[in-house]
């Protein structure tokens, strides 16, 4: 690839997206804009990086729903689950326990398996929760995920990553060689295309916001303003979830990590709203 094509793309994805691809990642730009070439008519990646540079829209979309779709899985890590189970479930419907509400953001959803772990984990709860309203939105830059989520239409290798052979049994149905969530489950999370780097005020306020593993691909300025626009959004008592690899040290003084549970993240001078077990 020439120097000069991947300036041209890598700059135009970080602009779109907040994405920042080193040189040494130039081969995931050829990997994942060589389909798209292919799909708008063009020879090659030259060619695409002209047209880029004219600054095609519809193509410039397209690079960037490319080289922003990424895997996910069901109850990704566990842990995450784990303690929103136990431990801040438990604590938001106490300090809740008027409302009867609670919303949950899942930033850079994917394909719907980290909402619909939630969701399945909230069933899971049964009586528990009778009478409760639980709002579970889940945002992602990339139309092709979200239209794939709201489906709930998962492949044997995706059900098998993850998911607990008894949830599957209990809330999918093989559909041909694919598995299809129960709709009472799909019908609990909301989906709306979302880009991190805009303002998420007209999103809501959230008492919970997963926002794992996307925070490393984004540089250090780019990761301080998402979290301090996801500070915004957040009551007194909210949690934040981030990646097992991601951290708030360094980067943003909104945040601090809960003592003892790693990933968990409260605002500073906030009291999460936890029950510990």
């Amino acid at each position: 690839m020439r120097v000069e094509d991947f300036d041209i793309l890598s700059k135009t994805v970080r602009e779109r997206s907040g994405l920042v691809l080193s040189k040494d990642k130039s081969y995931l730009l050829e990997t994942r804009l060589m389909p798209v070439a292919r799909k708008h008519g063009l020879q090659g990646l030259e060619e695409l990086s002209d047209r880029v540079r004219k600054r095609d829209e519809g193509l410039i979309g397209d690079v960037t729903e490319a080289m922003t779709t990424n895997e996910s899985l069901f109850f990704r890590d566990n842990k995450p689950f784990d303690q929103f189970k136990s431990v801040v479930l438990p604590g938001l419907m106490q300090a809740r326990a008027a409302q009867k509400r609670i919303r949950i953001w899942s930033a850079a959803c994917s394909s719907g398996q980290e909402p619909y772990s939630l969701s399945m984990l909230i069933k899971e709860e049964g009586a528990k929760l009778a009478g409760w309203s639980f709002d579970i939105i889940a945002t992602d830059i990339s139309m092709e995920m979200i239209n794939k989520a709201k489906a709930g239409l998962y492949t044997q290798f995706e059900v098998q990553r993850g998911l607990p052979i008894t949830l599957l049994i209990k809330y999918f149905k093989q559909n041909g060689d694919k598995w299809q969530l129960d709709p009472a489950v799909r019908s609990m999370v909301q989906y709306k295309y979302f880009n991190l780097l805009e303002s998420a005020r007209t999103l809501g306020q959230f008492d919970i916001v997963f926002c794992r593993n996307v925070l490393i691909y984004f540089d250090q300025e780019t990761k301080g303003k998402v979290l301090d626009g996801i500070a915004e959004m957040m009551p007194p008592d909210g949690m934040l979830y981030l990646g097992g690899a991601e951290t708030v040290l360094g980067i943003t003084e909104k945040f601090a990590p809960v003592p003892g549970h790693r990933g968990m993240y409260q605002l500073k001078g906030g009291s999460p709203a936890i029950v510990e077990g």
